[in-house]
Protein backbone atom coordinates (compact mmCIF):
# COMPACT_ATOMS: atom_id res chain seq x y z
CA UNK A 1 0.00 0.00 0.00
CA UNK A 2 1.11 2.92 -0.79
CA UNK A 3 2.10 6.17 1.91
CA UNK A 4 -0.42 8.40 0.15
CA UNK A 5 -2.98 6.01 0.55
CA UNK A 6 -2.29 4.66 4.37
CA UNK A 7 -2.18 8.45 4.95
CA UNK A 8 -5.80 8.19 4.14
CA UNK A 9 -6.93 5.12 5.58
CA UNK A 10 -5.05 6.61 8.93
CA UNK A 11 -6.73 9.61 9.29
CA UNK A 12 -10.03 7.48 9.00
CA UNK A 13 -9.94 7.13 13.15
CA UNK A 14 -9.35 10.72 13.78
CA UNK A 15 -11.82 12.13 11.46
CA UNK A 16 -14.90 10.06 11.98
CA UNK A 17 -14.48 10.49 15.44
CA UNK A 18 -14.75 14.30 15.00
CA UNK A 19 -17.23 13.87 12.98
CA UNK A 20 -19.87 10.81 12.95
CA UNK A 21 -19.80 11.00 16.78
CA UNK A 22 -21.71 14.58 17.43
CA UNK A 23 -23.70 13.70 14.36
CA UNK A 24 -24.97 10.38 15.84
CA UNK A 25 -25.36 11.96 18.89
CA UNK A 26 -28.00 14.86 17.76
CA UNK A 27 -30.04 12.09 15.86
CA UNK A 28 -29.89 10.08 19.12
CA UNK A 29 -30.84 13.03 21.01
CA UNK A 30 -34.03 13.73 18.43
CA UNK A 31 -34.94 9.72 17.90
CA UNK A 32 -38.07 9.15 19.39
CA UNK A 33 -38.41 5.57 18.69
CA UNK A 34 -40.77 3.03 20.84
CA UNK A 35 -37.65 1.16 21.51
CA UNK A 36 -35.61 4.26 22.62
CA UNK A 37 -33.38 6.92 21.50
CA UNK A 38 -30.16 4.80 21.37
CA UNK A 39 -31.33 1.03 21.45
CA UNK A 40 -31.77 1.93 17.52
CA UNK A 41 -27.84 3.31 16.75
CA UNK A 42 -26.76 0.67 18.84
CA UNK A 43 -27.93 -1.77 17.07
CA UNK A 44 -27.55 -0.43 13.43
CA UNK A 45 -23.88 0.08 14.20
CA UNK A 46 -23.36 -3.38 15.78
CA UNK A 47 -24.31 -4.85 12.85
CA UNK A 48 -22.53 -2.46 10.37
CA UNK A 49 -19.26 -2.98 12.39
CA UNK A 50 -19.89 -7.02 11.91
CA UNK A 51 -20.65 -6.73 8.67
CA UNK A 52 -17.51 -4.92 7.82
CA UNK A 53 -15.39 -6.94 9.76
CA UNK A 54 -16.10 -9.72 7.91
CA UNK A 55 -15.87 -7.59 4.25
CA UNK A 56 -12.15 -6.87 5.54
CA UNK A 57 -11.05 -10.13 6.48
CA UNK A 58 -12.28 -11.27 3.59
CA UNK A 59 -11.34 -8.89 1.13
CA UNK A 60 -9.65 -11.26 -1.35
CA UNK A 61 -12.02 -13.40 -1.17
CA UNK A 62 -14.34 -11.61 -2.32
CA UNK A 63 -12.87 -9.10 -4.84
CA UNK A 64 -10.96 -11.92 -7.05
CA UNK A 65 -13.76 -14.23 -7.74
CA UNK A 66 -16.38 -10.97 -8.20
CA UNK A 67 -13.58 -9.71 -10.78
CA UNK A 68 -13.09 -12.91 -11.82
CA UNK A 69 -16.47 -13.67 -13.19
CA UNK A 70 -15.00 -10.69 -15.94
CA UNK A 71 -12.00 -12.27 -16.40
CA UNK A 72 -9.74 -10.39 -14.20
CA UNK A 73 -6.13 -12.09 -13.52
CA UNK A 74 -6.14 -12.51 -9.42
CA UNK A 75 -2.73 -11.42 -9.35
CA UNK A 76 -3.00 -8.16 -11.72
CA UNK A 77 -2.61 -5.07 -10.59
CA UNK A 78 -5.99 -3.92 -11.42
CA UNK A 79 -7.36 -6.54 -9.07
CA UNK A 80 -4.52 -5.72 -6.56
CA UNK A 81 -5.66 -1.62 -6.58
CA UNK A 82 -9.37 -2.56 -6.55
CA UNK A 83 -8.90 -4.78 -3.30
CA UNK A 84 -7.00 -2.08 -1.88
CA UNK A 85 -10.01 0.36 -2.53
CA UNK A 86 -12.25 -2.25 -0.98
CA UNK A 87 -10.15 -2.92 1.71
CA UNK A 88 -9.87 1.46 2.35
CA UNK A 89 -13.66 1.90 2.12
CA UNK A 90 -14.73 -0.49 4.47
CA UNK A 91 -12.12 0.62 7.08
CA UNK A 92 -13.92 4.18 6.79
CA UNK A 93 -17.46 1.74 7.01
CA UNK A 94 -15.99 0.08 10.25
CA UNK A 95 -14.77 3.75 11.45
CA UNK A 96 -17.97 5.03 10.85
CA UNK A 97 -19.82 2.08 12.48
CA UNK A 98 -17.92 1.91 15.75
CA UNK A 99 -18.19 5.49 16.47
CA UNK A 100 -22.10 5.30 16.47
CA UNK A 101 -22.09 2.56 18.52
CA UNK A 102 -19.78 4.32 21.25
CA UNK A 103 -21.92 7.28 20.68
CA UNK A 104 -25.07 5.03 21.63
CA UNK A 105 -23.37 3.37 24.35
CA UNK A 106 -21.93 6.28 26.03
CA UNK A 107 -25.47 8.04 26.32
CA UNK A 108 -26.87 4.70 27.25
CA UNK A 109 -25.19 4.57 30.05
CA UNK A 110 -25.94 8.24 30.93
CA UNK A 111 -29.86 7.89 30.63
CA UNK A 112 -29.85 4.84 32.45
CA UNK A 113 -27.67 5.38 35.15
CA UNK A 114 -28.61 7.60 38.33
CA UNK A 115 -26.45 10.04 38.76
CA UNK A 116 -25.06 8.23 42.38
CA UNK A 117 -24.02 5.07 39.85
CA UNK A 118 -22.29 7.37 36.95
CA UNK A 119 -18.93 6.84 38.65
CA UNK A 120 -19.37 3.15 38.85
CA UNK A 121 -20.93 2.24 35.67
CA UNK A 122 -18.24 3.83 33.40
CA UNK A 123 -15.84 2.19 36.03
CA UNK A 124 -17.40 -0.88 34.61
CA UNK A 125 -17.03 0.08 31.10
CA UNK A 126 -13.58 0.40 31.74
CA UNK A 127 -12.70 -3.28 32.97
CA UNK A 128 -14.64 -4.18 30.39
CA UNK A 129 -12.84 -2.34 27.90
CA UNK A 130 -9.70 -3.40 29.84
CA UNK A 131 -10.73 -7.02 29.08
CA UNK A 132 -10.95 -6.95 25.54
CA UNK A 133 -7.33 -5.40 25.58
CA UNK A 134 -6.28 -8.46 27.62
CA UNK A 135 -7.84 -10.82 25.24
CA UNK A 136 -7.11 -8.73 21.95
CA UNK A 137 -2.93 -9.25 23.02
CA UNK A 138 -3.24 -12.42 24.02
CA UNK A 139 -4.47 -13.56 20.86
CA UNK A 140 -0.79 -12.54 19.21
CA UNK A 141 0.69 -15.50 21.16
CA UNK A 142 -1.97 -17.98 20.22
CA UNK A 143 -2.47 -20.49 16.59
CA UNK A 144 -6.82 -19.46 16.01
CA UNK A 145 -6.82 -20.43 12.58
CA UNK A 146 -5.56 -23.73 14.69
CA UNK A 147 -8.21 -23.78 17.12
CA UNK A 148 -11.02 -21.83 15.59
CA UNK A 149 -10.35 -23.76 11.72
CA UNK A 150 -14.08 -22.97 10.93
CA UNK A 151 -14.21 -19.46 11.29
CA UNK A 152 -11.06 -18.52 9.13
CA UNK A 153 -7.69 -19.16 7.38
CA UNK A 154 -5.81 -16.66 9.08
CA UNK A 155 -5.44 -14.78 12.31
CA UNK A 156 -7.08 -11.96 11.44
CA UNK A 157 -9.80 -13.82 9.75
CA UNK A 158 -10.68 -15.64 12.89
CA UNK A 159 -10.48 -12.45 15.24
CA UNK A 160 -12.68 -10.65 12.92
CA UNK A 161 -15.42 -12.88 13.40
CA UNK A 162 -14.76 -13.29 17.31
CA UNK A 163 -14.68 -9.54 17.10
CA UNK A 164 -18.06 -9.53 15.34
CA UNK A 165 -19.94 -11.83 17.17
CA UNK A 166 -18.79 -10.37 20.11
CA UNK A 167 -20.45 -6.88 19.71
CA UNK A 168 -23.57 -8.32 18.08
CA UNK A 169 -24.18 -10.47 21.39
CA UNK A 170 -23.45 -8.12 23.68
CA UNK A 171 -25.01 -5.34 22.18
CA UNK A 172 -28.43 -7.80 22.11
CA UNK A 173 -27.77 -8.18 26.09
CA UNK A 174 -27.75 -4.44 26.75
CA UNK A 175 -30.55 -3.93 24.63
CA UNK A 176 -32.66 -6.82 26.38
CA UNK A 177 -31.78 -6.40 29.77
CA UNK A 178 -32.05 -2.40 29.91
CA UNK A 179 -35.08 -0.87 29.14
CA UNK A 180 -34.76 2.76 28.11
CA UNK A 181 -37.56 5.46 29.01
CA UNK A 182 -40.09 5.87 26.22
CA UNK A 183 -38.54 9.23 24.60
CA UNK A 184 -42.19 9.81 22.79
CA UNK A 185 -43.13 11.37 25.95
CA UNK A 186 -40.96 14.51 25.71
CA UNK A 187 -42.43 15.56 22.47
CA UNK A 188 -41.02 16.19 19.24
CA UNK A 189 -37.21 17.84 19.25
CA UNK A 190 -37.16 21.01 19.14
CA UNK A 191 -34.49 20.99 15.97
CA UNK A 192 -35.06 18.25 13.60
CA UNK A 193 -31.57 16.31 12.19
CA UNK A 194 -29.34 19.03 10.86
CA UNK A 195 -27.89 18.68 7.23
CA UNK A 196 -24.19 19.94 6.45
CA UNK A 197 -24.54 23.48 7.22
CA UNK A 198 -26.84 23.38 10.12
CA UNK A 199 -24.80 20.40 11.50
CA UNK A 200 -21.52 22.55 11.96
CA UNK A 201 -23.95 25.48 13.19
CA UNK A 202 -25.61 23.09 15.81
CA UNK A 203 -22.49 21.95 16.80
CA UNK A 204 -20.97 25.21 17.33
CA UNK A 205 -24.02 26.42 19.35
CA UNK A 206 -23.57 23.01 21.62
CA UNK A 207 -20.01 24.17 22.09
CA UNK A 208 -21.17 27.53 23.43
CA UNK A 209 -23.80 26.03 25.49
CA UNK A 210 -21.44 23.53 27.62
CA UNK A 211 -21.49 23.87 31.45
CA UNK A 212 -18.42 25.07 32.96
CA UNK A 213 -17.30 21.71 34.40
CA UNK A 214 -18.16 19.96 30.78
CA UNK A 215 -16.06 22.49 29.41
CA UNK A 216 -13.40 22.48 31.84
CA UNK A 217 -13.26 18.63 31.27
CA UNK A 218 -12.92 18.12 27.07
CA UNK A 219 -9.96 21.01 27.70
CA UNK A 220 -8.32 19.11 29.29
CA UNK A 221 -8.90 15.88 27.26
CA UNK A 222 -7.59 17.86 24.26
CA UNK A 223 -3.70 17.87 26.13
CA UNK A 224 -4.20 14.41 27.30
CA UNK A 225 -5.49 12.91 24.52
CA UNK A 226 -2.24 15.14 22.35
CA UNK A 227 -0.21 12.86 25.49
CA UNK A 228 -1.36 9.68 24.99
CA UNK A 229 -1.36 9.51 21.41
CA UNK A 230 2.35 9.13 21.06
CA UNK A 231 2.76 6.37 23.84
CA UNK A 232 -0.58 4.28 22.14
CA UNK A 233 0.79 4.42 18.49
CA UNK A 234 5.18 4.53 18.98
CA UNK A 235 5.88 2.68 22.53
CA UNK A 236 6.05 -0.56 20.68
CA UNK A 237 8.24 0.83 18.16
CA UNK A 238 10.33 2.21 21.43
CA UNK A 239 10.97 -0.89 23.01
CA UNK A 240 11.93 -2.45 19.89
CA UNK A 241 14.36 -0.05 19.02
CA UNK A 242 16.43 -1.45 22.16
CA UNK A 243 16.24 -5.26 20.42
CA UNK A 244 17.35 -4.29 17.44
CA UNK A 245 20.46 -1.66 18.52
CA UNK A 246 22.70 -4.40 18.95
CA UNK A 247 21.97 -6.37 15.52
CA UNK A 248 22.23 -2.90 13.75
CA UNK A 249 25.82 -1.85 15.13
CA UNK A 250 26.91 -5.58 14.56
CA UNK A 251 25.73 -5.37 11.33
CA UNK A 252 25.55 -2.21 9.20
CA UNK A 253 24.91 -3.35 5.97
CA UNK A 254 21.70 -5.55 6.85
CA UNK A 255 19.66 -6.18 3.44
CA UNK A 256 16.07 -4.42 3.59
CA UNK A 257 14.54 -7.94 4.37
CA UNK A 258 16.70 -9.15 7.14
CA UNK A 259 16.23 -5.21 8.82
CA UNK A 260 12.48 -5.25 8.19
CA UNK A 261 13.10 -9.24 9.72
CA UNK A 262 14.79 -7.95 12.58
CA UNK A 263 11.63 -5.31 13.24
CA UNK A 264 9.38 -7.71 13.33
CA UNK A 265 10.93 -10.30 15.78
CA UNK A 266 11.66 -7.11 18.31
CA UNK A 267 8.08 -5.99 17.94
CA UNK A 268 6.93 -9.38 19.74
CA UNK A 269 8.81 -8.20 22.85
CA UNK A 270 6.37 -4.31 22.36
CA UNK A 271 3.41 -6.73 22.43
CA UNK A 272 4.22 -8.63 25.40
CA UNK A 273 5.16 -5.26 27.08
CA UNK A 274 1.69 -3.67 26.01
CA UNK A 275 -0.20 -7.34 27.62
CA UNK A 276 1.75 -6.56 31.05
CA UNK A 277 0.25 -2.66 29.76
CA UNK A 278 -3.33 -4.26 29.51
CA UNK A 279 -2.84 -6.42 32.23
CA UNK A 280 -1.97 -4.00 35.10
CA UNK A 281 -4.74 -1.31 33.61
CA UNK A 282 -7.23 -3.89 33.97
CA UNK A 283 -6.39 -4.64 38.00
CA UNK A 284 -6.26 -0.55 38.54
CA UNK A 285 -9.36 -0.47 36.96
CA UNK A 286 -10.89 -3.03 39.03
CA UNK A 287 -8.82 -2.15 42.52
CA UNK A 288 -9.30 2.00 42.00
CA UNK A 289 -12.91 2.54 42.66
CA UNK A 290 -12.29 1.43 46.13
CA UNK A 291 -9.78 3.75 47.57
CA UNK A 292 -11.63 6.96 45.73
CA UNK A 293 -14.32 8.21 47.51
CA UNK A 294 -17.58 8.75 45.53
CA UNK A 295 -18.79 12.16 44.29
CA UNK A 296 -22.30 11.16 45.62
CA UNK A 297 -24.10 8.56 47.50
CA UNK A 298 -27.29 6.71 46.73
CA UNK A 299 -30.26 9.09 47.28
CA UNK A 300 -32.41 8.49 50.69
CA UNK A 301 -36.19 8.19 49.59
CA UNK A 302 -38.03 9.73 51.59
CA UNK A 303 -41.82 8.49 52.92
CA UNK A 304 -44.85 9.96 53.49
CA UNK A 305 -45.98 9.72 57.29
CA UNK A 306 -48.86 7.52 57.43
CA UNK A 307 -51.92 8.88 58.96
CA UNK A 308 -52.45 8.68 62.69
CA UNK A 309 -55.58 6.63 62.29
CA UNK A 310 -53.98 4.22 59.88
CA UNK A 311 -52.94 0.61 61.48
CA UNK A 312 -49.38 1.18 60.08
CA UNK A 313 -49.29 4.63 62.08
CA UNK A 314 -49.97 3.02 65.19
CA UNK A 315 -47.76 -0.23 64.74
CA UNK A 316 -44.76 1.77 64.16
CA UNK A 317 -45.96 4.46 66.78
CA UNK A 318 -47.03 2.28 70.10
CA UNK A 319 -43.54 0.83 71.12
CA UNK A 320 -43.53 -3.26 71.62
CA UNK A 321 -44.22 -4.69 75.31
CA UNK A 322 -41.18 -7.27 74.42
CA UNK A 323 -38.85 -5.27 73.27
CA UNK A 324 -35.67 -4.69 74.61
CA UNK A 325 -34.53 -0.87 75.15
CA UNK A 326 -31.01 -1.96 74.11
CA UNK A 327 -31.32 -4.45 71.28
CA UNK A 328 -30.40 -3.77 67.91
CA UNK A 329 -30.19 -5.67 64.87
CA UNK A 330 -26.98 -7.72 63.64
CA UNK A 331 -25.52 -6.58 61.06
CA UNK A 332 -25.66 -7.74 57.75
CA UNK A 333 -23.27 -8.72 55.12
CA UNK A 334 -24.19 -5.48 52.97
CA UNK A 335 -23.57 -3.06 56.46
CA UNK A 336 -20.02 -5.02 56.83
CA UNK A 337 -19.09 -4.14 53.36
CA UNK A 338 -19.85 -1.10 53.98
CA UNK A 339 -18.10 -0.16 56.59
CA UNK A 340 -15.18 -2.21 55.04
CA UNK A 341 -15.00 0.18 52.07
CA UNK A 342 -15.63 3.12 53.72
CA UNK A 343 -12.08 1.79 56.00
CA UNK A 344 -10.54 1.46 52.66
CA UNK A 345 -11.63 5.15 51.00
CA UNK A 346 -8.78 7.56 51.39
CA UNK A 347 -10.68 10.50 52.86
CA UNK A 348 -9.03 13.10 50.49
CA UNK A 349 -8.83 11.30 46.89
CA UNK A 350 -11.86 12.18 45.00
CA UNK A 351 -12.03 10.63 40.81
CA UNK A 352 -11.01 14.41 40.12
CA UNK A 353 -8.16 14.41 42.08
CA UNK A 354 -7.14 11.23 40.86
CA UNK A 355 -7.27 11.97 37.48
CA UNK A 356 -4.75 14.43 38.15
CA UNK A 357 -2.74 12.72 39.78
CA UNK A 358 -2.06 10.21 37.22
CA UNK A 359 -1.46 13.34 34.65
CA UNK A 360 1.99 13.86 36.76
CA UNK A 361 2.40 9.90 36.83
CA UNK A 362 2.31 9.75 33.11
CA UNK A 363 4.71 13.02 32.55
CA UNK A 364 6.69 11.57 35.09
CA UNK A 365 7.36 7.59 33.55
CA UNK A 366 7.80 10.13 30.08
CA UNK A 367 10.61 12.06 31.11
CA UNK A 368 11.87 9.11 32.90
CA UNK A 369 12.05 7.54 29.13
CA UNK A 370 15.73 9.73 29.48
CA UNK A 371 17.48 7.22 31.72
CA UNK A 372 15.73 3.78 29.79
CA UNK A 373 18.40 2.15 28.28
CA UNK A 374 17.02 -1.89 28.17
CA UNK A 375 14.46 -3.62 26.93
CA UNK A 376 13.69 -4.65 30.10
CA UNK A 377 13.23 -1.22 31.88
CA UNK A 378 11.16 -0.07 29.09
CA UNK A 379 8.85 -3.17 29.78
CA UNK A 380 8.60 -2.75 33.34
CA UNK A 381 7.92 1.12 33.13
CA UNK A 382 5.04 0.23 29.42
CA UNK A 383 3.32 -2.19 32.30
CA UNK A 384 3.24 1.03 35.07
CA UNK A 385 1.78 3.25 32.50
CA UNK A 386 -1.45 0.84 33.19
CA UNK A 387 -2.72 2.41 36.30
CA UNK A 388 -2.56 6.19 34.96
CA UNK A 389 -4.28 4.32 31.19
CA UNK A 390 -7.32 2.89 33.69
CA UNK A 391 -7.94 6.61 35.18
CA UNK A 392 -8.10 7.78 31.59
CA UNK A 393 -10.45 5.17 30.77
CA UNK A 394 -12.73 6.17 33.73
CA UNK A 395 -12.70 9.57 35.19
CA UNK A 396 -13.29 12.17 32.22
CA UNK A 397 -16.55 9.75 31.26
CA UNK A 398 -17.52 9.68 34.65
CA UNK A 399 -17.39 13.23 35.33
CA UNK A 400 -19.69 14.42 32.51
CA UNK A 401 -21.67 11.54 32.44
CA UNK A 402 -22.51 12.57 36.63
CA UNK A 403 -22.73 16.22 35.34
CA UNK A 404 -25.33 15.42 32.76
CA UNK A 405 -27.28 13.07 34.88
CA UNK A 406 -27.69 15.55 37.32
CA UNK A 407 -28.61 18.18 35.12
CA UNK A 408 -31.48 15.82 34.20
CA UNK A 409 -32.19 14.85 37.06
CA UNK A 410 -32.78 18.67 38.35
CA UNK A 411 -34.79 19.59 34.89
CA UNK A 412 -37.40 16.58 35.95
CA UNK A 413 -37.85 17.73 39.61
CA UNK A 414 -38.28 21.19 37.74
CA UNK A 415 -40.95 20.13 35.65
CA UNK A 416 -42.31 17.59 38.25
CA UNK A 417 -45.47 16.77 35.57
CA UNK A 418 -48.84 15.18 36.63
CA UNK A 419 -49.82 14.02 32.93
CA UNK A 420 -48.07 12.69 29.80
CA UNK A 421 -49.09 16.29 28.19
CA UNK A 422 -47.49 18.43 30.43
CA UNK A 423 -44.66 15.84 30.61
CA UNK A 424 -44.09 16.55 26.85
CA UNK A 425 -44.65 20.34 26.65
CA UNK A 426 -42.09 20.63 29.37
CA UNK A 427 -39.24 18.68 28.06
CA UNK A 428 -40.15 19.93 24.83
CA UNK A 429 -39.01 23.25 25.92
CA UNK A 430 -35.83 22.33 27.61
CA UNK A 431 -32.41 24.21 26.66
CA UNK A 432 -30.26 21.62 27.59
CA UNK A 433 -28.07 19.55 24.88
CA UNK A 434 -28.82 16.06 26.17
CA UNK A 435 -26.46 13.54 26.44
CA UNK A 436 -25.85 12.12 22.65
CA UNK A 437 -24.75 15.52 21.82
CA UNK A 438 -22.14 16.46 24.73
CA UNK A 439 -20.48 13.29 24.45
CA UNK A 440 -20.16 13.63 20.44
CA UNK A 441 -18.55 17.16 21.58
CA UNK A 442 -16.52 14.93 23.86
CA UNK A 443 -15.43 12.99 21.36
CA UNK A 444 -14.36 15.69 19.35
CA UNK A 445 -11.70 17.05 22.14
CA UNK A 446 -10.35 13.08 22.30
CA UNK A 447 -10.42 12.80 18.03
CA UNK A 448 -8.94 16.27 17.25
CA UNK A 449 -5.97 16.50 19.27
CA UNK A 450 -4.26 12.95 17.71
CA UNK A 451 -4.67 14.92 13.97
CA UNK A 452 -2.29 17.50 15.70
CA UNK A 453 0.07 15.14 17.76
CA UNK A 454 0.54 13.36 14.08
CA UNK A 455 1.42 16.57 12.87
CA UNK A 456 4.15 17.10 15.82
CA UNK A 457 5.53 13.66 15.82
CA UNK A 458 6.08 13.69 12.14
CA UNK A 459 8.08 17.13 12.85
CA UNK A 460 9.98 15.14 15.40
CA UNK A 461 10.96 12.11 12.97
CA UNK A 462 11.84 14.66 10.24
CA UNK A 463 14.60 16.13 13.02
CA UNK A 464 15.77 13.47 14.59
CA UNK A 465 14.94 9.88 12.84
CA UNK A 466 18.04 7.91 11.74
CA UNK A 467 17.72 6.44 8.16
CA UNK A 468 16.51 3.05 8.35
CA UNK A 469 18.29 0.09 9.71
CA UNK A 470 21.17 2.67 12.06
CA UNK A 471 21.19 2.19 15.44
CA UNK A 472 20.36 3.97 18.65
CA UNK A 473 17.21 5.86 16.49
CA UNK A 474 16.47 8.74 19.94
CA UNK A 475 13.43 10.36 17.68
CA UNK A 476 10.77 7.95 19.11
CA UNK A 477 11.50 8.73 22.60
CA UNK A 478 11.39 13.01 22.27
CA UNK A 479 7.81 12.27 20.84
CA UNK A 480 7.00 10.57 23.83
CA UNK A 481 8.85 13.33 25.74
CA UNK A 482 6.25 16.00 24.20
CA UNK A 483 3.41 13.82 25.45
CA UNK A 484 4.62 14.14 28.71
CA UNK A 485 4.65 18.41 28.14
CA UNK A 486 1.10 17.67 26.67
CA UNK A 487 -0.16 16.14 30.31
CA UNK A 488 1.30 18.67 32.06
CA UNK A 489 -1.52 21.08 30.49
CA UNK A 490 -3.78 18.70 30.84
CA UNK A 491 -2.80 18.46 34.38
CA UNK A 492 -3.55 21.88 34.65
CA UNK A 493 -7.03 21.86 33.31
CA UNK A 494 -8.06 19.27 35.88
CA UNK A 495 -7.03 21.18 38.49
CA UNK A 496 -9.25 23.60 37.09
CA UNK A 497 -11.94 21.35 37.30
CA UNK A 498 -14.84 21.99 39.79
CA UNK A 499 -14.72 19.24 42.74
CA UNK A 500 -18.06 17.46 42.96
CA UNK A 501 -19.67 17.62 45.78
CA UNK A 502 -17.73 20.96 46.97
CA UNK A 503 -19.36 23.51 49.15
CA UNK A 504 -21.77 25.40 46.72
CA UNK A 505 -22.60 23.13 44.45
CA UNK A 506 -26.14 22.65 42.95
CA UNK A 507 -26.99 19.33 43.65
CA UNK A 508 -23.86 18.18 45.00
CA UNK A 509 -23.14 19.99 48.14
CA UNK A 510 -21.76 18.19 51.22
CA UNK A 511 -23.48 18.11 54.63
CA UNK A 512 -22.13 18.19 57.70
CA UNK A 513 -22.44 14.48 58.17
CA UNK A 514 -20.83 14.23 54.49
CA UNK A 515 -23.94 13.12 52.31
CA UNK A 516 -24.93 14.71 49.14
CA UNK A 517 -27.78 17.19 49.49
CA UNK A 518 -28.15 16.39 45.55
CA UNK A 519 -29.41 12.67 46.29
CA UNK A 520 -32.49 14.43 48.06
CA UNK A 521 -33.64 15.27 44.65
CA UNK A 522 -33.10 11.58 43.17
CA UNK A 523 -35.13 10.34 46.47
CA UNK A 524 -37.86 12.33 46.09
CA UNK A 525 -38.31 11.09 42.24
CA UNK A 526 -37.88 7.41 43.69
CA UNK A 527 -40.90 8.58 46.18
CA UNK A 528 -42.65 9.08 43.56
CA UNK A 529 -42.73 5.93 42.04
CA UNK A 530 -40.24 7.02 39.20
CA UNK A 531 -37.29 5.13 38.64
CA UNK A 532 -34.20 7.89 37.62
Amino acid sequence: MSKSLLAIVWIAGPLTGVLVQPYVGIMSDNCRSKFGKRVPFMVTGAVATAISFLALAWAKEIIHPLLGLFGANPDSRGVEVSTMIWATLFVYVLDFSINAVQAGIRAFIVDNAPTHQQEDANAWAGRITGIGNILGYLSGYVNLPQIFPWLGHNEFQVLSAIAAFSICTTVLISCLYIRERDPRVEGAPKEGNPGLISFFRQVFNSIRRLSPQIRKVCEAQFFNWMGWFGFLFYMTTYIAQFEVNPIFAANPDLSPDEIDQAWEDATRTGTFAFLLFAIVSFTSSMLLPFFIIPSYHAPFPTTKPAKPSSPLALSHSTPSLFASATSAPPPTLHSRLTRLLNFVQIPWLTLRRAWLLSHFMFALCMAITFFISSTTAATVLTAFIGIPWALCLWAPFALISAEISKRDTEARMRIRPHSEAADASGMAGRQEDQAGVVLGLHNVAVSAPQILATLVSSAIFKLAQKPRGKPYDHSVGWVLRFGGLAALVAAFFTWRIGEEGGKGKAGGGRRGDGRENGSAEEGQMLQGGEVV
